[in-house]
């Protein structure tokens, strides 16, 4: 009982604590989703409007442990945490709507976005000298990988006839599988994957468009590359990370070690690392580079001139993006410091989007069919 209350107030204060990061950490000229000028960053509507998601997103909370207390000393079930969970999360995110309205009509009601001649910077350097990927921060996620693929045909030799049944970083206990080349390499498989999905989001990442603020345009642009790059060094050694996760199931796996509590906690130390390092280099850095430090001038500097306004592309709060006559595939989103969007007005988007679909539907059918299985099918060792 004790320790589904801790693990509950945990989920609970973790949700807060990542929904009242989203507009402390976002731009100044980006609050709750909705552009403003540089002018109007601490407008009096936009104050308010935080005090009052604040004060909203604590008592959502305080409600939601509550609940939870009294739900829980009356089933006992660890069902609950997951129901309170989704409650808050769900309730914050129409919380911070409701002060994306009151800023969007705030704006609208005092004509901001007339205060400024309009207009958007570009920095050409992007394309003619492009922030590069930082290779090295690479190589501790390859060599986890070639080390995982290296152990594992080690002992695939002598591993039983049959394995537990693995999906990444759990086992389940029956039904065993049958030892194959498939089911002994899956922590490869996935590390694999994980490699790839990664390299290609940090080559997406570094080719899309910037987002660089119209008032301060070299300022932005020199904060941005910076940013970058750091996007970049985060995504390779989450690589790295997930990695040496995999690597410690794939040890478990395959019988190398003898399962212990002390190998259980080490499969999900990386993960806890990796979970801690994101939210710690977002608030060093902010929302686009926002937070990183000014050379000296770079603070005065503002052209007069205001970014374009395009609220009407923007939905969710700025979390989705669409406008037709844009080229740009892959934008900066509006909602978390370090996240992009697909452009759902070009066509490519919907492509993509279309292909993911149909994979997943490719998976539900074989997992109905019994020729894949499912972690939702089995329970965790």
């Amino acid at each position: 009982m004790i320790l589904l209350l801790c693990a509950g107030a945990i989920a609970i204060a973790l949700v807060t604590s990542l929904m009242l990061s989203l507009p402390a950490l976002a731009r100044p000229t980006l609050p709750f989703g909705v552009r403003v000028g540089l002018q109007r960053a601490g407008d009096p509507a936009i104050v308010a409007a935080r005090r009052l998601y604040t004060r909203l997103t604590v008592l959502v909370a305080v409600i939601a442990a509550v609940a939870l207390i009294l739900v829980l000393a009356a089933t006992g079930s660890a069902v609950a945490i997951g129901l309170a969970v989704t409650a808050v999360t769900v309730v914050d995110l129409l919380v911070f709507y409701r002060a994306h309205r009151m800023v969007r009509a705030a704006k609208l009601a005092g004509g901001w976005a007339a205060e400024r001649r309009q207009g958007v910077t570009v920095d050409t350097s992007f394309r003619t000298d492009p922030v590069r990927v930082p290779w090295s921060y690479g190589l501790p996620a390859l060599a986890l990988l070639l080390l995982t693929a290296g152990v594992g045909w080690a002992r695939y030799g002598g591993l039983p006839a049959t394995l537990p049944l693995s999906f990444g970083y759990g086992t389940a206990a029956a039904p065993r599988t049958p030892t194959t080349v498939l089911s002994a390499f899956q922590p490869v498989i996935y590390q694999i994957a994980v490699t790839l999905v990664v390299l290609v989001a940090t080559l997406a990442v570094l080719r899309a468009r910037p987002d660089l603020d119209a008032a301060r345009p070299q300022g932005s642009a020199r904060r941005y590359r910076v940013y970058l790059r750091g996007v970049a060094v985060m995504l390779l050694l989450s690589a790295a990370c997930v990695n040496l996760s995999l690597f410690f199931a794939g040890l478990r796996l395959w019988e190398v070690v003898t399962p212990s509590i002390v190998w259980e906690v080490a499969v999900f130390v990386p993960l806890i690392v990796l979970l801690g390092g994101w939210p710690t280099w977002a608030i060093k850095v902010g929302q686009a580079g926002h937070r990183l430090p000014a050379l000296p001038g770079e603070e005065l500097e503002d052209t007069g001139v205001g970014q374009r306004e395009d609220d009407r592309h923007w939905f969710l709060a700025g979390a989705l993006y669409a406008n037709r006559r844009d080229p740009a595939l892959l934008v900066h989103a509006r909602l978390g410091p370090s996240s992009w969007t697909l452009n759902l007005g070009h066509p490519i988007a919907w492509l993509l989007l279309g292909v993911l679909a149909v994979a997943l539907i490719v998976l539900a059918g074989l997992a109905l069919a019994g020729v894949v299985d499912l972690p939702q099918r089995h329970s965790l060792l």
